[in-house]
């Protein structure tokens, strides 16, 4: 009856189905993976940004490098923009994806120590590329600022390639080390994106806030490849099945011999 199931086309589709069967549950497992780890990024993001603002010097230090359970904390610190050794960090986006510059500031800190301060986004419209920008100034003097913790920026991390023979003043990446042995100075380790004071105008335009990854998607693939999973035997049962039954009314509609004349 099912004896066709042992020619070389159904051999071949059921050692297929055979096949798929564990790939695309593997699949939905490995999505499901993806669905815990990015959700369990914004939920540590998520308290990163609620908790209450710290001190900048007790969660970093010159030389420390900055956790995952650090990043995005928001911290306080009292001293004063050092605007003459600030830099551009080349080739970054606003929110609408338009390139131009990011303008790393030092601030000076009561006890002589720098924090490097993410102060915000401006357009590379300038009359030449090599040339150091015209920024917006900063307030003066000695104030308060807050911003959230950031980790030193690496290519090995972002993918941005750290350029040689760059114009003055401009870099590829935020790294304290490298603003340390530029600066020579005890810098603290990672950077901060400033969060106040808000800067005139809008400008530079101000870094917002991370977003969440889209976890649910993830969550969404993992059910699709389970049911592709279940889908398969189902398939393949449906189309032994119409096999049976084409066969059969094959055999049924098959002419009947004629009967040898009588002599």
């Amino acid at each position: 009856m099912y004896r066709f199931l042992l020619s070389r086309q159904w051999v071949i589709l059921t050692l297929i189905a055979v096949l798929l069967i564990p790939t695309m549950i593997e699949l939905g497992f490995w999505q499901m993976h993806r669905y815990e780890e990015r959700t369990a990024r914004n939920d540590l993001v998520a308290r990163a940004l609620e908790a209450a603002p710290a001190p900048v010097e007790s969660l970093t230090a010159p030389g420390k490098k900055i956790t995952t359970r650090e990043r995005y904390r928001t911290v306080t610190a009292k001293g004063r923009f050092d605007t003459d050794r600030e830099v551009v960090v080349r080739r970054r986006t606003d929110s609408d994806d338009n390139i131009g510059y990011h303008v790393l500031t030092p601030f000076v800190l009561d006890d002589g120590k720098v924090m490097l301060v993410n102060r915000g986004w401006i357009p590379a419209d300038g009359p030449s590329q090599t040339e150091f920008p015209e920024i917006p100034a900063p307030p003066r003097g000695e104030i308060t600022v807050t911003g959230r913790l950031m980790p030193d920026e690496t290519t090995e991390a972002s993918g941005i390639k750290d350029l040689e023979g760059l114009p003055d003043r401009q870099v590829m990446l935020i790294n304290s080390e490298q603003q340390a042995e530029r600066l020579g100075a005890r810098v603290l380790g990672g950077y901060v994106v400033l969060k106040t004071p808000e800067p005139k105008d809008d400008s530079p335009e101000p870094i917002g806030r991370p977003g969440n990854e889209n976890a649910a998607l993830n969550f969404a693939y993992a059910i699709q490849w389970w049911l592709f999973a279940a889908a398969v035997p189902v398939g393949w049962w449906f189309l032994v099945r119409r096999e049976k039954r084409e066969r059969e009314a094959g055999e049924d509609t098959e002419p009947a011999r004629p009967e040898p004349a009588a002599v």
